[in-house]
């Protein structure tokens, strides 16, 4: 299972998000740097309206949705990549992640200390991504040093290696994180091999207080300092922002959906900031969904962009792949608009596809395989 690493400097509400996004108790939140030591994980469902809708066309016993992983990582510091506050422990942390979630604090407060004294988020961002980039600046060094001797003897393998490392050297040397580095198909796939910490896609989540949470989510470029955060991931990071109160989200991990529902109705948002979140963070993963249906459950893939039929269907059970025939598949849209496989073949709406046939998000599936 894919895994989003929840970083940020101590204080900005890592572990008070962790705990909403997974609905636990599990990661300790308290107002002092480095509560969180270890990294705590949770599994977490994406949340899919669609499954209801088909669940009630095929009047399922259970829905089952897809799921990712978060982990909570301590707090970073500057000099992390140095050791600084058990900085290289942390670091090897979010190595081992697939996706970044980076908490930005967006609000001010006299009772949280802030570790630099005062809020800035682009400031704060940068401690951050000047760590990963000064470590895998390091990292990269260490590839081209390694590589440069078996390069010259005429190495393959050894040369594209190089080639990249020279490439990436004066890019990160510039402070800019290696996801941003423009790469051709082949060393893009390189480039994963290298397990950068700068390299892995991102997202910010700013974290606004609870009194400005509906202002910040309904026009977020009035908020002066979400904004500042939204300019910044786009324009320096090649990434997205997402407005969360970390707080109240902890508060709506108590309530039944229901409530919470008109908990933030009250509040003036219509859904809640972890469901965008985690969405976002799905997508960012290059992640996307099938959906399959019947009586005994309606159920949820998880598959990657770009997947053919015959790897889709093996995401289920490997014979599939192995005796894959056909797929009958109809767009969610068109089966929840017309509500039965009956009606979306008579409208032609339901179609036979092959083994070069690549998923869409929302196909509804029946898979024809023989073992």
């Amino acid at each position: 299972m894919l895994q989003a690493g929840i970083v940020g400097l101590p204080n900005v509400g890592k572990s008070t998000l962790f705990n909403a996004v997974t609905r636990t108790r599990k990661a300790e939140a308290a107002n002092y740097p480095f509560c969180t030591i270890e990294p705590n994980q949770g599994v977490v469902t994406v949340p899919d309206e669609r499954l209801e809708v088909l669940s009630g066309i095929s009047k399922s016993v259970k829905l089952i949705h897809a799921a990712i992983e978060f982990v909570d990582i301590a707090g970073l510091v500057k000099g992390a990549s140095q050791g600084e506050g058990l900085g290289n422990q942390f670091l090897s942390h979010i190595r081992e992640v697939d996706a970044i979630v980076h908490v930005v604090r967006c609000f001010e407060s006299e009772d949280i200390h802030h570790v630099d004294g005062s809020v800035d988020p682009v400031r704060d961002i940068e401690v951050i991504n000047t760590e990963l980039i000064l470590a895998d600046m390091d990292s990269v060094s260490k590839r081209k040093n390694r590589n440069e001797k078996e390069a010259k003897r005429g190495n393959k393998e050894a040369q594209a290696e190089f080639a990249l490392c020279e490439k990436l050297g004066p890019h990160l040397d510039a402070g800019k994180p290696a996801v941003t580095l423009e790469l051709n198909d082949e060393e893009a796939k390189l480039l994963k091999s290298f397990f950068l910490l700068s390299g892995k896609p991102c997202i910010y989540a700013c974290n606004v207080s609870e009194d400005e949470l509906a202002a910040a989510t309904n026009d977020p470029d009035k908020h002066p300092l979400v904004s500042k955060v939204r300019e910044y991931a786009q324009h320096a990071h090649s990434a997205s922002a997402v407005v969360i109160s970390a707080n109240i989200e902890s508060e709506l991990t108590d309530l039944s959906p229901e409530e919470a529902t008109e908990y933030l109705k009250d509040l003036g948002v219509k859904d809640s900031g972890v469901t965008r979140l985690i969405k976002s963070v799905y997508s960012l993963l290059g992640l996307q969904t099938y959906l399959t249906t019947g009586e005994k459950e309606t159920r949820a893939w998880t598959i990657i962009k770009g997947m053919k039929a015959p790897q889709a269907a093996g995401v289920i059970h490997s014979d599939f792949e192995r005796g894959f025939i056909a797929a009958e598949i109809v767009a969610f849209d068109d089966l929840s608009e017309l509500g039965s496989y009956a009606k979306c073949r008579e409208k032609g709406k339901l179609r036979i596809e092959g083994k070069e046939y690549i998923m869409k998000d929302g196909d509804v599936v029946e898979w024809r395989f023989n073992v």
